[in-house]
């Protein structure tokens, strides 16, 4: 028996986690009436693995997250309690904020701040089934029983969906360890002829801190200055706590070797991919196996908590194994473990079913966002469930999808790898992964995207006003340090020459030239200083995106029929068949499409336009 809801929304989300709650946030926040159901609303925003947010990649990501308005960026500031700046002594293209949370404090930020967003709800409920009127999706059905209509629907679902964990010999269903699955949700996406694959992901041991030898770890503190958000910082930074570093031995190879049979990953258990850019520690093992020893992070996961995230040996291997090879590891010789470590498998929508907006080619109004969509990590979910609550809205309004370019976001980046590359294996970001990393930095990301975010409602009169003075501090100090001419080293110069070295920093300029050298704020001044420094890589970059920019914008209509296409190779015909490009620059990046493809279609492209002008002067109706 079904009781229906009374009220009716505009957007339902599935799923509570990272994609969950930014989709939820994003939508609500551009005034849609928005309902979240969780599974349960104590693990809202749960990091269910890692208790850290950002990294190479990633951490542009989180940044793009905060200038379009989003979540991530604030919670992690307002709960972290260690702050670094990878790769700082490499180019700006590749250096990245990481930071360490606060589990617990970060679950309940963000809770709070969904909890206090204007048009949503928040409802503790499993979905088990859909609503659909012929090919519109029209809302969910709870397990509970319940029917709750909406005009469009968004599954953040994890690894919840016939999740199953994998501990040796031992296998339980479990969307995480201690929380039951999602099981009728799959069968319910697969009667609607969605087609669903398996992946895999895992999680280290978890140990007291107590347990742990310090003395023989290398110690990791924290820097200061850190920064996620580009808006003022809510709270003062909380005393940060170091992280440590320590190594596996020989001996804990050998072990690991001896039980490989025991091994899930190995005994043929688990049929689902793992991530390859974070395998497990028995993966490591085999796949490395000239190596001596693996490094290992261990890491606080609160400062209320005593236990430590032992990053580094994610694990499927039976308890009694992890317990044995962590006796091998010098620091860790006496170690308490509170949490062993685990593998799961999951569900995920295979590639070539949602277009660039996420929304399901196959049901006009579903959409998915996060590891649903064969991604892995908090920030790569949190992106996509961004885009997919702006998305839904946008659908609702009857206009265009926010379609973020690849030269203007790693969102835009990972979204479009997503659609016409597709997955086979967990998909996780990296800066090599974007051709215009140099345009794409981390601290430049309110300059690309908080426009965007204005334009949608996510930020404020008051936001934007900081954009605004901003963007022309870093357009106009440049060219007023190219007219300022001074003397040293017993010649005259411009000040933006000086600040053009390698060894000068603008810090340096505002000390020795402080009555001609204007100090805005840190992130600012970093702006000005990399436009001098970069200037001809990054006009050279521009350059290249105006180029690959007019394929991005010749259109491929939805109908387009490629087996009709003469010269065009079979191949290629079959893969824009099954992935439906939206235009020629995304059907270049399809796996196993030539430049000669592309070329075929340009040809019929322009035949077709001109074949479509003469007609129009004489009524024709081809």
């Amino acid at each position: 028996m079904t009781w229906n809801y009374p009220k009716e929304y505009d957007v339902i989300v599935i799923g509570g986690g990272h994609a969950g709650c930014e989709a939820a946030h994003a939508s609500a926040k551009m005034g849609a009436k928005t309902l979240l159901l969780t599974m349960n609303i104590s693990t809202i925003a749960q990091m269910s693995c890692n208790p850290s947010v950002g990294g190479i990649g990633k951490g542009h990501i989180v940044r793009e997250i905060d200038a379009l308005g989003g979540l991530m960026g604030k919670a992690i500031e307002a709960t972290g309690i260690q702050f670094r700046m990878l790769n700082t002594k490499k180019g700006p293209a590749v250096q990245a904020p990481r930071a360490q949370a606060d589990k617990d404090d970060y679950r309940t930020d963000v809770r709070q701040r969904l909890e206090n967003t204007a048009n949503l709800d928040i409802k503790q409920a499993t979905c088990e089934d859909f609503l659909v009127e012929g090919n519109h999706i029209r809302g969910v059905i709870s397990k509970e029983g319940i029917a709750y209509r909406g005009s469009t629907v968004i599954i953040t679902s994890g690894t919840f969906m016939r999740g199953l964990i994998h501990m040796g010999e031992v296998n339980l269903a479990g969307g995480r360890a201690g929380e039951a699955p999602s099981v009728g949700l799959s069968g319910s996406l697969e009667r609607l002829g969605i087609t669903l694959g398996r992946l895999k992901t895992g999680t280290p041991v978890r140990v007291h801190r107590r347990s742990i030898d310090f003395s023989l770890t290398e110690e990791q503190p924290g820097e200061e200055g850190v920064r996620f958000s580009f808006d003022p910082a809510e709270v003062p930074q909380r005393p940060q706590m170091p992280c440590h570093i320590t190594y596996t031995t020989l001996e804990t190879k050998a072990i690991i070797q001896a039980n490989l049979h025991r091994s899930p990953l190995y005994s043929g258990k688990i049929v689902g991919v793992g991530p390859r850019y974070c395998p497990s520690i028995e993966d490591k093992v085999v796949r490395f196996a000239d190596k001596e020893r693996h490094q290992l992070f261990l890491e606080p996961e609160g400062a209320k908590t005593e236990e430590i995230y032992v990053n580094g040996v994610s694990s499927s291997l039976p308890f009694d194994v992890q317990y044995a090879f962590l006796q091998t590891i010098p620091a860790l010789r006496h170690a308490e473990i509170m949490r062993p470590g685990y593998a799961i498998e999951y569900d995920y929508v295979v590639s070539g079913q949602i277009a660039s907006s996420l929304e399901s080619v196959q049901l006009s109004g579903l959409f998915f966002a996060g590891q649903i969509n064969g991604t892995t990590g908090y920030e790569e979910a949190a992106g996509q469930g961004l885009i997919a609550g702006i998305n839904a809205v946008q659908k609702l309004r009857g206009k265009s999808p926010l379609i973020l370019k690849r030269s203007e976001s790693y969102i835009g980046v990972m979204i479009d790898d997503l659609v016409t590359k597709g997955v086979d294996e967990p998909y996780r970001m990296f800066t090599s992964r974007a051709e215009h990393r140099l345009l794409l930095r981390h601290d430049n990301a309110d300059l690309r995207l908080r426009r965007l975010g204005y334009e949608l409602g996510l930020i404020s009169e008051e936001q934007y006003a900081r954009l605004i003075a901003k963007q022309q501090a870093v357009q106009q100090e440049p060219e007023r340090l190219k007219r300022t001419f001074k003397q040293f080293e017993g010649k005259v110069g411009s000040l933006a020459q000086l600040l053009g070295r390698p060894e000068v920093d603008y810090d340096m300029l505002l000390r020795q030239f402080p009555e001609e050298v204007v100090d805005h704020d840190y992130e600012t001044n970093r702006q000005i200083e990399l436009s001098i420094k970069y200037e001809g890589y990054i006009q050279r970059q521009e350059a290249e995106t105006e180029k690959l920019a007019n394929t991005e914008n010749i259109k491929l209509p939805k109908e387009l029929d490629y087996h009709t296409i003469q010269g065009l190779r079979t191949e290629a015909k079959l893969r824009l068949s099954k992935v439906r490009p939206e235009n020629l620059g995304q059907a270049s990046r399809i796996p196993g499409i030539a430049p000669s493809d592309i070329s075929v279609l340009m040809i019929f492209l322009s035949r077709a336009k001109r074949e479509m002008e003469e007609c129009e002067p004489l009524g024709c109706s081809c």
